[in-house]
């Protein structure tokens, strides 16, 4: 009897994991077909037409070349750390997505906007651990010039967010969810937040302008140079998921039209629809402007974003202290 109950509960996990990584998989093929296809739309061009109609298998047949490649690796490279980053990054950014709150959350905990913020720093380990065991320079560089960025970028995404905990009072994606539900978006009393946000979510997903730990010019392709097929494959898909999991973290903090919809279907479509506009704008972001120096990258967060957000950080607690008391976080 205990083995049968053992058995059901771990098909129940399977179970829930393949549901969970299934809709990541396919949201990523979406992504990538769709960011081709706005890409030719704006420069002149067809972009993928020929796998399928209009092109919509295309992103499914790359993937299906990519896994059924043979893998190879270099001859003096680290081989179990070699094979185990792109695991390593895949897996963390399957795994945020588990503290998404929209009905129901898979990873249900009180404290789900620190956990986000936490477990996507150590991204780094994968990406820093790929170049190192590549055993090649211009890996080595790609992946300590990605982790730099990360983890600078990590710094501005911890100060915006106290911004936001302090007027909230909570760590946990639900209390954001009550929060706007007055009437108020986060988005307009925090709009200088909102614009550090943003830029720096670009930052992190490695997105155009910042994309400096893949900059071909410099370092043919960064931190991956060295892999192919499958996992590099894990790269790309891993990089797909975090940008559409930040766009969909913007919306529930900033853009959470809670007041409007009582009705739980209507409010999931509009957040859907809110988080297609936004990862719409990092495609067009990316049609639009030129990669920065960067030394430009840096003076950003370190000069720009961090006297500022600690500025904020003061002002919203003497705000909050003056109206309503000395806050409380849970």
């Amino acid at each position: 009897m205990n083995l049968n109950i053992l058995v059901g509960s771990g098909f129940f996990y399977f179970l829930n994991l393949l549901f969970l990584v299934i809709p990541v998989l396919l949201s990523v093929a979406i992504l990538i077909f769709l960011e081709r296809k706005v890409l030719g739309f704006i420069q002149f061009r067809k972009g993928p037409n020929l796998v399928g109609p209009y092109g919509i298998f295309q992103s499914f047949a790359d993937g299906l070349k990519l896994f059924v490649k043979e893998n190879f690796s270099p001859s003096s490279s680290n081989s179990f750390l070699y094979f185990f980053s792109p695991v390593l990054f895949l897996f963390i950014s399957i795994l945020l997505w588990g503290v998404i709150p929209v009905s129901t959350s898979g990873v249900n905990i009180c404290l789900s906007v620190l956990f986000v913020i936490t477990l996507s720093s150590l991204s780094v380990y994968g990406i820093l651990g790929a170049g190192w065991s590549s055993n090649s320079k211009y890996s080595l560089l790609g992946s300590v010039r990605a982790v730099a960025q990360v983890i600078s970028y990590e710094v501005s995404f911890g100060l915006i967010l106290i911004s936001l905990v302090v007027l909230v009072g909570s760590w946990g994606f639900f209390s954001f969810f009550e929060f706007q539900s007055f009437g108020v978006l986060m988005v307009f009393p925090c709009f200088p937040l909102f614009l550090m946000w943003y830029i720096s979510s670009l930052a992190e997903t490695s997105r155009t302008p910042f994309d400096l730990s893949e900059g071909e010019s410099e370092l043919v392709s960064g931190y991956n140079v060295e892999y192919s097929g499958a996992p590099f494959a894990f790269f790309f898909i891993g990089e797909y998921a975090n940008i559409i999991f930040i766009n969909i973290v913007s919306v529930l903090l900033f853009l959470n039209p809670v007041l409007f919809f009582n009705n739980v279907f209507l409010l999931i479509m509009f957040l859907g629809i809110e988080s297609v506009l936004m990862i719409l704008s990092f495609l067009w972001v990316r049609a639009s402007f030129p990669r920065v120096r960067y030394d430009q990258l840096m003076m950003i967060m370190w000069k720009n974003f961090l006297p500022l957000s600690i500025g904020l950080i003061i002002f919203y607690v003497f705000i909050i202290f003056f109206f309503f008391g000395f806050p409380s976080f849970y």
